[in-house]
């Protein structure tokens, strides 16, 4: 999982030498001045108004983007820094002055957005640097009013408060003291009763907080649909969809995308569950048992995190491309926070700080077959970054986010030949398992979308209502699962954990429909290797200087959205099971 998060760096030291040795440990950069900021905006308009030349245009435009690229990359920083311990009250106060900057900030660049979408600048910018930036900037500008800025800050503060209720979990479980990722290693866990237990344990947390949760969800959904209405929308749908820079389909082609899902993955879907159901030698499959694959366990990493990242190297090696050299830099300037720890927020994610020239990843291992996906994930996200990170517009250094993920998903099925290094003789116990638990993924990801849609397509919606709603759901998608006693979530409230639910409304669909993408690299690769990964290293090096449906094109992927595409990955799926 991959929260996004855009760009680059603040200042030179007193000395103006650029930070780019430095270590991230030893990496901080102070607050922006909003004075400052403001002023530097003022000159960048004034620059704008002069009858100039169409360079001195250019030059104006390229000074404006980076002080974006600086401020964003404070943002990024204390971001991280908040993730990384979300006790520590410095932290805390950083991320809020951030959250309370962002908007300010935001209503000064969209002015400028504002003017480069008309002549004559339109022309100069489509001729500079594609046109493509300027439908980003049109979504940009739709989805910013200066009438909702305190509510942007209101709905960080609750955004906040969610990241800060979850990594305050803490469970005492078998002589261990868990967080919430740490916990998730049990529900693997061969021994029926233990993968019980721990599932019951993370439901009473859950159950004991709903009420908090439903609390700042609430507040979340109406925030969000005031946002709307004040901007002059029926409700956040449609401004959810701006928000995500969707400039190349819309709200009928996901749901289009949605019925395929339920037509032809469920039923396999199905099939495969009930398989399962008869490997594990399980009369009935309950919730707590889905996550166990195998009846001989599913496979683990052969070591600790020093061996995982020893093992690393040697991927990265035999994968090619440059992936060697990022990682062995990522690693020495200390770009990599992987293990979970009190305190620290759960989920993971690629950022960037350009100013040190590398991506940064934050995960949260917990010693299951999941820390080489996550790991391999995220590594694409970062690999694709540093490809595009010297992109002229910062617009352009990621693409928008279903993009973004078929680089991390990519990565995820290539680097399947490596897979020996973590797993020894289990590596193809491993890559079974990772397809089967990848298309059991697209109906839950389909589940969470949808049930956004009506979630904000019905604001006034009490907390039983919007349980009623995840349960509809559960029961199109995911007709397979039994909850048992786990009362929480057979009333309807195991979407409470999804962080993106919270923090990212729209986002989650882009991970299905990426993963439709990377289920292609994964069968062209099972052809021609090398033109796969060709490909692969191809599409990284663009960036975000197209749309998701221009970019998938170009690296010979099909649209998740062309029909019989979905269909085609399902029969393809399907036939490989059987072998």
């Amino acid at each position: 999982m991959w929260i996004f998060l855009r760009n680059v760096s603040l200042r030179e030291n007193e000395k103006g030498m650029a930070l780019n040795q430095d270590t991230f440990e030893s990496y901080c950069l102070d607050a922006p001045d909003t004075e400052s900021v403001s002023s530097e905006y003022l000159r960048i308009h004034s620059e704008l108004d002069k009858k100039s030349a169409e360079a001195d245009w250019i030059a104006a435009i390229g000074s404006w983007d980076s002080l974006r690229r600086k401020i964003s990359e404070w943002m990024n920083l204390t971001d991280i820094r908040f993730h990384q311990d979300t006790h520590n009250a410095q932290y805390q106060a950083a991320k809020r002055n951030s959250d309370e900057l962002k908007p300010t900030f935001l209503d000064l660049e969209v002015g400028v957005k504002c003017r480069l979408i008309k002549t004559p600048y339109r022309e100069i910018v489509a001729k500079e640097w594609g046109p493509h930036v300027l439908n980003l900037w049109e979504c940009d500008i739709a989805s910013f009013d200066p009438a909702i800025k305190e509510d942007l800050v209101k709905q960080s503060e609750q955004e906040t408060a969610f990241t800060e209720l979850l990594a305050s979990a803490q469970f005492t479980f078998r002589g261990e003291q868990l967080t919430l990722p740490q916990l998730r290693k049990y529900s693997e866990h061969l021994d029926r009763k233990i993968r019980y237990e721990a599932a019951t344990l993370r439901s009473t947390w859950f159950k004991s907080n709903a009420p908090e949760l439903d609390r700042i969800f609430d507040k979340l959904v109406r925030l969000r649909h005031s946002m709307a209405r004040k901007m002059g929308y029926e409700n956040f749908v449609a401004l959810g969809y701006r928000l995500m820079q969707r400039t190349d389909y819309d709200e009928n082609n996901v749901a289009e995308f949605r019925a395929q899902v339920r037509d032809e993955v469920v039923p396999l879907c199905i099939d495969l569950k009930r398989e399962q159901a008869k490997q594990l030698n399980l009369e009935s499959m309950m919730a707590w048992d889905e996550p166990l694959y195998d009846p001989r366990g599913n496979p683990l990493p052969k070591g600790d995190h020093h061996w995982l990242m020893e093992q690393a190297r040697g991927m990265f090696k035999s994968l090619g491309g440059g992936l060697d050299k990022l990682f062995s830099e990522m690693e020495q300037r200390e770009m990599l926070d992987l293990t979970s720890r009190p305190g620290k927020a759960g989920g993971g994610f690629c950022s960037d700080l350009p100013k040190l020239g590398l991506p940064f990843i934050f995960a949260n291992f917990n010693g299951t077959k999941d820390d080489i996906e996550v790991f391999t994930h995220e590594m694409g996200h970062a690999f694709q970054n540093y490809c595009s990170r010297l992109k002229p517009l910062s617009d352009y250094v990621w693409p928008t986010s279903e993009a973004c993920e078929v680089h991390s998903m990519g990565l995820e099925f290539l680097s399947w030949p490596q897979m020996g290094l973590f797993f020894g003789a289990e590596a193809d116990r491993f890559c079974k398992i990772h397809l089967l638990s990848s298309i059991a993924f697209i109906p839950y990801g389909t589940a969470v979308d949808h049930f956004q849609h009506l979630v904000y397509q019905q604001p006034q919606a009490s907390p039983g209502e919007r349980a009623a709603m995840w349960h509809e759901m559960e029961q199109i998608y995911l007709p397979w699962r039994q909850w048992g006693d786990l009362s929480n979530e057979a009333g309807g409230r195991f979407w409470q954990g999804q962080l993106h639910i919270f923090v990212s409304p729209f986002y989650y669909i882009d991970y299905v429909l990426a993963l439709v993408c990377a289920l292609q690299f994964w069968d062209s690769a099972k052809k021609d290797r090398q033109t796969a990964m060709q490909q692969y290293f191809a599409l990284c090096r663009r960036g975000g200087e197209a749309p998701f449906r221009e970019l998938v094109d170009s690296a010979g992927l099909q649209s998740p959205f062309s029909r019989g595409v979905l269909e085609g990955m399902v029969h393809k799926a399907r036939a490989c099971m059987k072998t």
